[in-house]
């Protein structure tokens, strides 16, 4: 018998009989491979039974059977059997069980008590024992529900940016946050304070809130980027694709594309978007100014998404050739047959000079376009994405997460990668590392198709990728119901300490730093560049 007999509830807990008994009936039990317990309570009429089902339960979102954060939130969930009553024991070999009855599918778990839990147990299993009551009054248990809690956690914050997927309904937009650890969520910038511009690209140095650029294209207040750094705001005159900190904080690096969004007459996504022109450029933060150079700016490329090593003596980037016009506004008929290279280019900060490309993984060995490069932070592993064309994976069912082991391919002077197993057969894309290297948050539209949603997954030391699990959440329903869409999302070591209101107030203002794109053997001129257009942007 259980040490824990006495904490089940008593309609399904099994009666106290002597050991003769018991092993019979646990004989007979095993012969008609139905019922695993039958007690009797000697002093009560009543007979009180539960059934082992000998299967796992069915629950949503799917928490089983990987590896999950110590200090994760509780991963809530509903019970897909069908019942009228539902228990579930929450147990680890350290501390008290946690139970939870309800009358309902979803089983909603005390945030203290699943904390003191899994902190108990790092590096062990956590179980999941589930008892659904039937509407004749049956108690039916199902195997235990099994994951291994991580000894490493997992980055306290999460960012990113929640939107309408339709079309035309993207214009309420914000950049939230939201901790891992508990189900708080808050705005860092919401469209609303600037009669609903476009807001999007954010990203931080080295997984710290303390230095963050956000992309602003707005009609009203003019198209731009705001730096929020070391307790001050201030706004960048120029615009700001994706972005990549210098590891030092000193400076960024960014894209500057000219996007435009198309459509297919029919399919099961019928999106599409193509960089009609990009290049490579960088912010100096000290001398407030704009720079680029000719192999990050090349006439005849399409460059973009960039990433610094963590070590910054590397620039990693994406790279197509253009193969139309500069000024074309149509969509090429080549569309579809554009596929990006993984290059990348020394750097010496030192003396701001820039050293020679070097190709780490070429779109023609693929046949695939290779995109959104991403170096873990202790600099072995790059994950990155890759569809059947273009540069904008997550309107690609195609889209599938990739890894490369940097260490490997230093020591045998070749750049190998693998297809992740986590990979479904929907869009998988816009991935961040965690500060310690062990977790990866990426979106994907698995389980839903049109709607985007954030998944995290561990990545241990040998490279190890396991089964993702959704961003939990207090309602395990909330998907269901939710018609925005979560994208670049960005774990953090903390939340964001500067308010919205703020943020909006340097958007709105008319102060900014002046940092007109320099004139280069590039594809811009000088000042601002011509008929730049942004997805989702109206002009």
């Amino acid at each position: 018998m259980s040490r824990d007999y006495e904490k089940l509830p008593r309609d399904i807990r099994p009666a106290k009989v002597d050991k003769t008994v018991y092993a019979v009936l646990l004989a007979a039990a095993v012969l008609v491979g139905g019922v695993l317990y039958y007690f009797t309570r000697e002093s009560k009429a009543s007979i009180k039974r539960w059934y082992d089902t000998q299967l796992p339960a069915r629950i949503r979102p799917d928490y089983s059977g990987t590896v999950i954060p110590p200090n994760i939130a509780p991963l809530n969930f509903s019970i897909q059997e069908d019942g009228v009553s539902y228990y579930v024991r929450v147990h680890s070999n350290k501390g008290p069980a946690i139970d939870v009855s309800s009358n309902s599918p979803k089983i909603v778990i005390g945030e203290k008590r699943w904390h003191k839990l899994l902190e108990a147990n790092r590096g062990g299993q956590v179980y999941f024992d589930v008892y659904v009551k039937t509407s004749e009054g049956r108690w039916n248990r199902f195997s235990s529900i099994s994951n291994k809690i991580a000894n490493e956690d997992i980055d306290r914050y999460l960012v990113y940016r929640k939107i309408h997927p339709g079309h035309n309904l993207w214009r309420r937009m914000g950049i939230y946050q939201r901790s891992l650890e508990n189900f708080s969520e808050s705005v860092v910038l919401d469209n609303e304070y600037y009669k609903r511009g476009c807001v999007n690209c954010h990203t931080f140095r080295a997984n710290k809130p303390d230095k963050m650029l956000i992309g602003i294209r707005s009609a009203a207040y003019g198209s731009s980027a705001v730096l929020a750094a070391d307790g001050t705001v201030r706004k960048i005159g120029t615009k700001f694709g994706y972005t990549s900190w210098h590891p030092s904080g000193r400076l960024a690096a960014y894209s500057v594309n000219r996007v435009g969004q198309f459509f297919h007459t029919a399919g099961s996504e019928v999106r599409d978007v193509i960089d009609l022109n990009s290049l490579l450029a960088y912010f100096l933060v000290g001398s407030e100014t704009v720079k680029t150079t000719e192999n990050l700016s090349k006439k005849d490329r399409l460059e973009t998404y960039p990433t610094w090593a963590p070590d910054g003596r590397y620039l990693y980037f994406c790279s197509a050739p253009l193969r139309w016009s500069e000024t074309t506004e149509n969509v090429p008929e080549q569309y579809d047959e554009i596929r990006y290279d993984l290059l990348r280019i020394s750097y010496d900060i030192g003396k701001d000079q820039w050293g020679e490309l070097e190709t780490v993984l070429s779109a023609e060995d693929t046949g695939l376009s290779i995109l959104e490069p991403r170096i873990s932070p202790d600099g072995r592993w790059l994950l990155f994405c890759m569809c059947n064309y273009g540069c904008f994976p997550v309107y690609q069912k195609s889209s599938d997460l990739y890894l490369m082991d940097l260490q490997a391919s230093q020591e045998t002077g070749h750049y190998t990668y693998r297809r992740l197993e986590i990979n479904s057969d929907q869009s998988d894309s816009w991935h961040s590392w965690s500060s310690n290297s062990r977790w990866i948050a990426f979106s994907s539209k698995r389980d839903y198709g049109k709607f985007t949603r954030v998944y995290i997954s561990y990545v241990d030391e040998a490279g190890n990728v396991y089964k993702p699990i959704i961003v939990p959440q207090r309602d395990p329903d909330y998907y269901d119901s939710c018609l925005k869409t979560f994208s670049v999302p960005e774990l953090v070591t903390g939340p964001v300490k500067t308010t919205g209101e703020e943020l909006a107030r340097v958007v709105r203002g008319s102060r900014k730093i002046e940092a007109a794109m320099p004139i280069t053997m590039a594809t811009p001129t000088a000042g601002k560049p011509r008929g730049y257009r942004f997805w989702g942007e109206r002009e």
